[in-house]
């Protein structure tokens, strides 16, 4: 046996050096993304279906950690069974607390509910009303500095593209004009037009530009097939996040 042991010290010198990474090191580099995502009304199960389906999505094909996606609802059945925060102003401030990523990471946040003009987004669980300054706020509490993705699907949520969300390091993609409604969001819809197109177009490692584009030419179709108004997509891509790409494992 003498000779298997030479033998194997002969391949253990010429093996190259393998460095231990401690484990965390590891998990920071496959994860850089936290992300919040909240259904804000509970009286269709379309806005559930899509922060389930993004969740889905974020994990199994962009390779992010199930414990870096929090969930909000406002659907009483969905909080219970699935044991996750009712969508409220105070719990998503505590998700941006918990979910504020570390140097180097980026921060998600999908909103999708009915939205009134010249006020923001229903979230109907605590008869609030999330609008543009909140949600900034709590961006910059949350996100901070970090390259930040914000997407607003409601009516009227033009207005989340606009002053004082508008900053160098945010991605914003709104489903509507600040002056029109979106579609799909009735009681028997699956997913609204803006979500259904955006979880269909979603792949991993695109520009966030060119998957708004995608997006806004899908909605596009399925308003002019069933003769809606327009309801006008809107996005801003701030200076810093210019050509920031979709979360990818």
């Amino acid at each position: 046996m003498r000779w298997l042991a030479a033998l194997l010290l002969i391949l253990a010198a010429c093996s190259p050096a393998v460095e231990l990474v401690p484990e965390a090191v590891v998990e920071a580099t496959r994860q850089p993304w936290r992300v919040v995502l909240v259904a804000g009304d509970r009286d269709t199960r379309a806005f559930d279906n899509a922060t389930e389906r993004m969740a889905r999505w974020l994990n199994e094909a962009a390779g992010v950690r199930r414990s870096a996606i929090i969930r909000l609802s406002s659907a009483p059945m969905t909080v219970m069974w699935n044991r996750i925060p009712s969508a409220t102003v105070q719990h998503l401030a505590e998700a941006m607390v918990v979910s504020r990523p570390d140097p180097g990471s980026a921060c998600l946040v999908f909103v999708t509910s009915h939205g009134l003009p010249n006020a923001g987004v229903a979230l109907t669980w605590s008869n609030e009303i999330l609008s543009p300054t909140a949600l900034d706020r709590l961006l910059q509490a949350g996100c901070g500095d970090a390259p930040t993705v914000a997407i607003v699907s409601a009516c009227f949520s033009g207005n989340f593209a606009a002053e004082p969300m508008t900053r160098d390091n945010r991605v914003i993609l709104t489903a509507s004009r600040p002056d029109r409604p979106s579609f799909g969001c009735g009681a028997g819809d699956t997913f609204t037009f803006f979500d259904q197109c955006l979880l269909d177009t979603l792949r991993p490692n695109v520009s966030w530009r060119d998957t708004f584009e995608t997006v806004r030419t899908c909605v596009a179709q399925r308003e002019a097939k069933g003769r809606f108004r327009p309801s006008g997509p809107r996005a801003f891509f701030g200076a810093r996040v210019a050509d920031l790409t979709t979360p990818g494992g």
